[in-house]
């Protein structure tokens, strides 16, 4: 019962710090983002991510303001938006 309890307290601190802590390591921006830290380190090492180097040189950091930016920056339109746009383009153009 009291493993229990810890897994669910750990569980609990997690999830808090993703919600106050604004710089993450790279293990807590992979499980963050939902990635293996493996994708993470290519996705820094391509550039594709948004991150810093530690003062040293060596860790990578994240701001999670900017983690959650970059994983809203691919939306995809919906089907609607596309059928919007579709007419207002034939009234624009005068397509029947």
């Amino acid at each position: 019962m009291t493993e229990e309890l810890k897994q669910i307290a750990d569980l609990i601190t997690a999830n808090t710090i993703f919600c106050t802590k604004e710089v993450l390591t790279s293990e807590e921006a992979a499980k963050y983002c939902g990635l293996s830290r493996s994708y993470l380190y290519k996705l820094t090492m391509n550039r594709q991510i948004p991150h810093y180097k530690g003062p040293m040189g060596k860790m990578c950091y994240f701001n999670r303001k900017e983690l959650e930016q970059w994983l809203q920056s691919n939306r995809v339109i919906m089907e609607s938006e596309i059928n919007q746009q579709a007419q207002s383009y034939c009234v624009r153009n005068r397509i029947k």
